[in-house]
């Protein structure tokens, strides 16, 4: 690799990307640039020619990333999901969510804590985006944790690690874009990501109980029953949104992208005609949030199209896959080493370059191990979600520490504990498969 110049030279403006804090999906176009021009000078073709096309490469640039976002309908899911979160959080949907789940188990110690990760997980199955989880639940958990007297950092560390559930637990945005980039089967890994969500919860269940004891956390005082099922039969139409969403796929009604249109479709109508709670100006900035969202997410899945064709052409994941085997043979030991490379990664960098730059890399390498397409999935989800809430730059650490100004270090101090449950979970389902397709296997989708 180091007499290869254009690949040096994609490697270099790849670092410079983030040392010099470009927008990620203009730094990943112009790493691309630069490869393919650095190839073209090198082939003994004219810079003219490289940019008009007649020679060299560059122009695969753009038919790449062209390609990416306009023939693959798979990636249509991302957007629809997008605007479903964008309208439950406007629509103050995520109040009704609270309100359910405060009253099934505010009532024991700690009870608010409990509520925060039934909460992500009731909301998870909405949205798929542990970003919607924290900014728009988030909030309103804090708030409610910090009036009953518990400790910022910690109700800040809780909402941040729960909302990791949103994109493990179906519907599943980073699912959407794994079966994008490897071709599995998105209700395939939809449903092998209910297990792994629910174990999280509990597991973060369990360690809220054991805080609570510690630090004689308050419970929430217990509903009347009549007004507690009032205001369920209120609250029963946002919460018919996941219920809709995963029986519409698993019956075989619709597909994981119509479905994402129905659930935005659904979650607009009860907003506005049941809830009375999003008018014409909550709307547009809904969609203009949509639209910059889908923009960014479309942009770069379309760089990281000409990313895993340079990594084609160049071998990158054979030459990984030979290293690797040169010293193992191990399916295990080969999972070990990915979710270091991953845990590592994603302390440093953004989730969604990890998950467009590695899994082109790392999925050759994986077959060669004849590790399961949806197992590997989950496991790179899994530990791509424990990258948010992990210093130094988990943006989940940044979104509860910003919405409810507490300091960012009090935050960092109470994540590790959390980041000890995660990294357990994500020991189970990485040494115990059954624990990812389990249920994929009951309902036939493998």
């Amino acid at each position: 690799m180091l007499d290869n110049l254009p690949l040096i030279v994609f490697l270099i403006c790849f670092v410079l990307m983030f040392v010099l804090r470009m927008p990620i999906p203009t730094g990943m176009i112009a790493a691309c640039t630069m490869y393919f021009l650095t190839d073209g000078l090198v082939d003994g073709n004219s810079f003219i020619g490289m940019i008009t096309g007649q020679e060299g490469q560059l122009h695969l640039v753009a038919q790449k990333t062209i390609e990416a976002i306009f023939t693959n309908t798979t990636i249509i899911a991302v957007p629809l999901f997008i605007f479903a979160a964008n309208v439950m959080n406007a629509g103050k949907i995520t109040e009704y969510v609270f309100g359910v789940c405060k009253g099934l188990v505010g009532r024991f110690p700690g009870g608010l804590a409990h509520v925060n990760v039934l909460a992500s997980l009731v909301f998870s199955g909405m949205t798929g985006s542990a970003v919607a989880d924290a900014s728009g639940l988030g909030k309103m958990e804090i708030d409610a944790m910090r009036a009953e007297g518990y400790d910022d950092g910690f109700s800040c560390a809780i909402t941040a690690a729960s909302a990791t559930i949103g994109p493990i637990f179906p519907p599943s945005i980073p699912a959407v874009i794994y079966a994008m980039l490897t071709g599995a089967s998105v209700g395939a890994l939809f449903m092998a990501g209910m297990m792994p969500g629910v174990i999280l919860a509990v597991c973060l269940c369990v360690y809220v109980a054991f805080i609570s004891k510690k630090r004689n956390y308050p419970k929430s005082a217990p509903p009347r029953l009549g007004a507690y099922l009032r205001y369920c039969f209120k609250a029963i139409w946002a919460l018919l949104t996941p219920v809709i969403l995963l029986v519409g796929i698993y019956t075989g009604v619709m597909t994981p992208t119509e479905a994402g249109a129905i659930a935005g479709a659904y979650a607009l109508l009860v907003a506005i005609l049941v809830y009375h709670i999003l008018n014409w100006e909550g709307l547009k900035q809904v969609i203009f949030d949509t639209v910059k969202g889908t923009g960014s997410v479309s942009i770069m899945v379309g760089a990281a199209s000409a990313i895993s064709f340079i990594f084609a052409k160049e071998q990158i994941g054979v030459r990984l896959g030979n290293w690797i085997t040169s010293f193992t043979d191990s399916k295990y030991v080969f999972l070990i080493m990915v979710n270091i490379i991953i845990l590592v990664l994603g302390m440093f960098v953004d989730t969604s370059v990890i998950q467009l730059v590695m899994i082109p890399i790392l999925w050759p390498v994986a077959q060669q191990f004849d590790v399961n397409i949806i197992h590997f999935g989950l496991i790179i989800i899994f530990n791509m979600m424990l990258g948010l809430s992990t210093p130094p730059f988990g943006m989940c650490l940044f979104i509860t520490s910003g919405i409810s100004g507490t300091p960012l270090k009090n935050v960092i101090k109470e994540i590790w504990g959390p980041i000890v449950v995660m990294l357990i979970v994500l020991l189970i389902i990485t040494f115990v498969p059954n624990s990812v397709l389990f249920l994929p296997k009951l309902f036939g989708l493998m």
